[in-house]
């Protein structure tokens, strides 16, 4: 039953429309906004700024010989607060002497040494490393029996309470909106307890347990009514993958299917959130609905696009009451009259439909998204993963190959955590039977097949392979990416295989970027000299090895361009398409592919047949990945002709980087 039809909800409603006159929203840009929100550039900052307002706090209790009572989180949002409070402890003497934590939640059953236990990550993330008292820690506890549960937890709360509550409560949210392990359904007076987690909740946690049939299916956790206490709740939140529920959570309606909107009712809340995860807010994602903006090009193609897809109606059909009556008078009146700006976005948008991706040789390249010149381009293809390339922009890279450009492909990791066991054991058990065949001797061979074997048998969740198997794993996706690339027409000496340090951890969670990785960059591109690189753009993807990859691009590019003439004039762009798509707004290059062109693609992503049927981290979403691609880029076609364009089968879609050098 939802809580809206709660006598609680609306009581509840009732205090809020009361009491919440102290916090008047004066502001027309944040209209919107029910609850406060702080914006910052990066997570960084924003954890800074929060390591430093807990450590104000602490400093301010210590000097009145008072307890910090600390509500504390686990998961990625919190690590760099954790890492900049050991770094005053360590640098700046901030004692946490005077600390008491209570840790949010835990997992159910857990042991406290298990590698996926909220005990081991608040070890290694911050206790181990300040001088707090460990009997002044408090994580519920994943060994209890079941019966003794209610018990721990009324303690639990009487300890809060016998403190007089948490002075500071961290949280973060997850995709169904929980705070702490209160999934959707939970009340707003709910205490500590003992919970059922959400399915996509154990989706997303399914990479740090091996896979999602070994994610507990309960939790112990705080309620929403013990977070309420806190003097002070600060949530966090990074990345575009957050926006959407953060929209929801501040400025949706207060909804026990979004557990977060229960915020809305706190005086002592806030909201920290960097750029991309406060992408879908008002303020940002459609200003025009409430501020006067300075028109810039790219913010008007924009508000044109969204509009024409609100009302359902082609660019060229806009009329000026379109814009009146949907919150763009100002625009219509600074720029109109309104039909030139229909005509403007059309052009556009239309300038960036090419077949030629390379640039189409003794062609007026004005309007067009690439130079002309050089007529047959060096083009290096970085792909994140084995099969990233012709899964993100298959079609163009077969275009780039028939168009007879000097394309090279670097696979930037080996892969190897992506691949199943069985299908590791039967790549050896070919070989064993390939060797007795041919008369060989494979003595050693089936030895080692067997303590392979061996391993597997007994192998648990998430356990690092050994580095046999991982050699095995890595050879059978570089097998495979050689098998794409040259579908796609690739000469062997044009396919490289980078195999970064950074990835080779044998772990989900891979080794910090070293200049090892960057110097290993440089020098392919130093090899080539591309005036074109396409690099993977997609920093959503579930294992966070594009963005790493991206930004290892980068800063090679970074470097050379500092003292390299062609490396000036080589222009990166990047691509998406395994996990999500640019939006219609972003797209500077629309590569249309002819069907004869999506089923040589689909072909091409076929000879990765360990990422076949059933890819070992899938994501959230449960088609292949050649289906993926193939929906992705017949939406991108479909976005175009809503909007009046040439319809096409499908559509590759790319972004140009602009470097500020």
């Amino acid at each position: 039953m939802k809580y809206e039809h709660n006598s609680l909800y609306l009581l509840l409603r009732t205090l809020k429309s009361i009491n919440k006159m102290a916090r008047l929203n004066l502001l027309e840009e944040t209209r919107f906004e029910k609850l406060p929100v702080s914006v910052f550039e990066n997570p960084k900052i924003a954890s800074v700024n929060v390591a430093h307002r807990i450590a104000n706090l602490i400093k301010s209790k210590q000097a009145n010989n008072a307890p910090a009572v600390l509500g504390l989180a686990t998961g990625v949002t919190p690590i760099a607060v954790y890492a900049e409070l050991v770094r005053l402890h360590k640098e700046e003497g901030l004692s946490f002497k005077n600390v008491i934590t209570f840790n949010l939640d835990e997992y159910y059953p857990m042991q406290p040494t298990a590698a996926q236990s909220y005990v081991t990550f608040m070890n290694e993330n911050l206790f181990d490393h300040i001088d707090i008292d460990k009997n002044n820690v408090h994580i519920p506890d994943g060994t209890l029996p079941l019966e003794e549960i209610p018990a721990f937890c009324l303690d639990y709360e009487k300890k809060i309470g016998d403190l007089g509550g948490l002075d500071i409560q961290i949280l973060g949210i997850g995709r169904t909106g929980h705070i702490g392990f209160n999934e959707p359904g939970s009340a707003p007076n709910s205490g500590t307890r003992l919970v059922t987690l959400d399915d996509l909740t154990r989706r997303d946690a399914a990479r740090d347990f091996g896979g999602k049939a070994f994610v507990p299916t309960k939790a112990i956790t705080m309620g929403i009514g013990t977070i309420f206490k806190a003097r002070e709740i600060i949530l966090m939140a990074w990345s575009r993958k957050k926006a959407s529920i953060i929209k929801k959570a501040v400025e949706g309606e207060i909804s026990g299917d979004v557990p977060a909107t229960y915020l809305q009712l706190s005086d002592h809340v806030e909201f920290i959130l960097d750029t991309p995860a406060a992408a879908d807010l008002t303020r940002f994602d459609t200003p025009w609905l409430v501020k006067d903006c300075v028109w810039t090009d790219d913010l008007i193609r924009k508000a044109v696009i969204w509009l024409a897809n609100t009302l359902k109606k082609p660019i060229l059909k806009l009329t000026e009451d379109d814009y009146n009556n949907n919150g763009m008078a100002q625009l219509a009146t600074e720029k109109g009259p309104v039909y030139n700006i229909n005509i403007h976005i059309f052009n556009k948008l239309q300038h960036t439909i090419t077949g030629w991706p390379g640039g189409k040789p003794n062609a007026d390249d004005s309007q067009r998204p690439e130079r002309a010149e050089p007529a047959k381009k060096r083009v290096i293809i970085f792909s994140p993963h084995p099969d990233d390339d012709v899964i993100s922009m298959g079609g163009t890279f077969i275009r780039l190959v028939d168009q007879k450009h000097d394309v090279h492909v670097a696979y930037q990791t080996s892969g190897n955590t992506a691949v199943w066991d069985d299908d590791a054991l039967r790549f050896v058990e070919f070989n064993v039977d390939f060797t007795e065949k041919m008369g060989l001797d494979n003595t050693h061979l089936k030895d080692l097949y067997n303590r392979m074997r061996e391993f597997i048998d007994h192998k648990k969740p998430n356990q690092v392979d050994t580095p046999e198997i991982q050699t095995v794993k890595g050879l059978i996706r570089k097998g495979e990416a050689i098998a794409g690339a040259r579908y796609c027409g690739l000469e062997d000496d044009h396919i490289h295989f980078q195999a970064l340090p950074f990835y080779e951890s044998g772990k989900n969670q891979k080794n910090p970027v070293t200049d090892a990785d960057i110097e290993l960059t440089m020098e392919l591109l130093q090899q080539v000299k591309p005036e074109q690189v396409f690099a993977a753009g997609d920093f959503e993807d579930p294992h966070g090895t594009h963005i790493v990859c991206f930004n290892i691009i980068l800063e090679a590019l970074t470097r050379l361009r500092k003292t390299k003439a062609w490396a000036q004039d080589c222009w990166l762009w990047m691509y998406r398409g395994a996990w999500h798509e640019f939006e219609t707004h972003e797209i500077e290059m629309a590569v249309p592919i002819s069907p004869q062109e999506l089923e040589r693609k689909r072909n091409a992503i076929f000879k990765h047949q360990s990422q076949k049927d059933r890819a070992v981290f899938p994501g959230d979403d449960s088609r292949e990945f050649w289906q993926r691609a193939e929906d992705r880029n017949r939406e991108t076609a479909k976005a175009y002709d809503d909007l009046g364009l040439a319809e096409y089968e499908a559509m590759e879609a790319f972004v140009r980087w602009k470097f500020q050098d």
